[in-house]
C-alpha cells in the first residue's frame, strides 16, 4: 500500500487567517513529503472558500520548492476550463521545476455553480467529454507538432513549450466514477482516481469492479493504479473521537450545499446545511462517519484499512488521505 495526500487550502469560516491557511496546508505537504508519502495533490476550484485552489500547478510549483521526494499531483485539472496547449503547457513546466515529480490528473469537475461561472451553458453531466478530447490532445502536443480539429477546440500546428522532463510522459490520472470513464482510462492507460465520499467500503468494490470489468473489455492493456480517497484522523484516545467526526460534518454540510447546487454562497463561503435535512442523512450519521471513515487511533486505523490492504496500493486523504492500489 502506498499512501498519498489530497490537501486542499481551505477557509469554513471567514475569521480565519488566509497566512495561516496557507503556512499550514505547506506544513501538511512537508509532513507528508518527510513521513514517505508518495504523492500530494491539489485540487481544482473557482471561488470557493472552502477549496481555494485556482490554478493546481501554481500550488503544486509551490509545493516543489519546499518539498524533495514527494511527487506531485493535479487532482485534477477541470479539462472544460482549459484549453490544450495552456494545459500541456503549463504541466510540462511543472514537471521541469520538479524535477520531474508530476503526477498528470485530469478529471470532468464537481460543481454545477463552478460550470455557471467558469464554462456557461455547460451542464456538469456532459463535461466528461471535455476529458475525453482534451487528454489524446494533451498527450500528442508533449510529443511534437500537433494540429487538432475537434468537436470543443481546434488549432493548427503547435506542441507543449517546454516538453515534459518525464519520458515518454508523467503518469496520467483519471477522476472516474462511470463506467464510460472507467472504459476511458484503461484504454488511455491512465490510473484510476475514486472517492466513495463517506459511503461504506462497498462503494469502494463497486468501483474497483468497474475497473475490472474495463480491463476485461480492453484485453492487452496493462493494469491501472487504483486510488481512492478517505478523510482520515489518527488521534491518541478513543474519547477524542467526536472531534473530527463534528469536524467533517461541518464540512460536509458544505459540499452538500455546493454538490445539489442550492445556490446559496455568500462571498465564497457556501451555506453549512444541516445534514438532519438531507435524505441521503444517513451517510452523515456520526456513528456511521466514524465507523466508515479513517478515523481513529493507530490501532483503530490499521483495523479499517484492513479491506483496503488486500488490494495492494492504495490511496488516502487527510484533511483528506488516499491509498492507491
Amino acid at each position: 500500500m502506498k499512501f498519498q495526500l489530497a490537501i486542499n487550502m481551505e477557509r469554513l469560516v471567514p475569521d480565519l487567517d488566509m497566512t495561516d491557511v496557507e503556512r499550514h496546508t505547506l506544513e501538511m505537504v512537508q509532513m507528508a513529503d518527510e513521513g514517505g508519502f508518495a504523492i500530494a495533490w491539489a485540487a481544482e476550484h473557482h471561488a470557493l472558500e472552502m477549496t481555494i485552489a485556482p490554478n493546481p500547478f501554481q500550488i503544486l510549483t509551490w509545493w516543489a520548492a519546499h518539498t524533495s521526494r514527494i511527487r506531485l499531483g493535479s487532482a485534477v485539472v477541470v479539462a472544460a476550463y482549459w484549453h490544450p496547449i495552456k494545459a500541456a503547457g503549463e504541466a510540462a513546466l511543472l514537471d521541469l521545476y520538479s524535477g520531474g515529480r508530476l503526477e498528470f490528473g485530469i478529471g470532468s469537475g464537481a460543481y454545477q455553480r463552478e460550470f455557471d461561472r467558469m464554462h456557461s451553458g455547460l451542464q456538469r453531466n456532459d463535461a466528461f467529454h471535455y476529458m475525453f478530447e482534451m487528454l489524446p490532445a494533451v498527450k500528442a502536443l508533449w510529443q511534437g507538432d500537433y494540429a487538432h480539429e475537434g468537436e470543443f477546440w481546434s488549432f493548427p500546428a503547435a506542441t507543449s513549450v517546454p516538453k515534459p522532463l518525464q519520458k515518454p510522459h508523467p503518469p496520467i490520472w483519471i477522476a472516474a466514477r462511470s463506467p464510460d470513464t472507467y472504459d476511458f482510462a484503461v484504454k488511455h492507460e491512465c490510473n484510476i482516481l475514486s472517492w466513495p465520499l463517506t459511503r461504506p467500503v462497498s462503494e469502494v468494490e463497486a468501483y474497483r469492479e468497474r475497473m475490472e470489468t474495463a480491463l476485461a473489455d480492453n484485453p492487452g492493456k496493462p493494469r491501472p493504479i487504483f486510488a481512492t480517497m478517505r478523510h482520515t484522523v489518527v488521534y491518541d484516545r478513543k474519547e477524542e473521537w467526536e472531534v473530527p467526526v463534528k469536524a467533517a460534518m461541518r464540512q460536509f454540510g458544505q459540499f452538500e450545499n455546493l454538490f445539489k447546487n442550492l445556490g446559496d454562497v455568500a462571498n465564497g463561503f457556501p451555506r453549512t446545511i444541516e445534514l438532519s435535512e438531507l435524505e441521503n442523512r444517513d451517510e452523515y450519521d456520526p456513528q456511521m462517519l466514524q465507523r466508515n471513515l479513517m478515523f481513529g487511533t493507530p490501532d483503530e486505523v490499521i483495523e479499517s484499512s484492513g479491506p483496503t490492504r488486500r488490494w495492494a496500493s492504495t490511496s488516502s486523504r487527510t484533511t483528506r488521505a488516499s491509498a492507491s492500489g
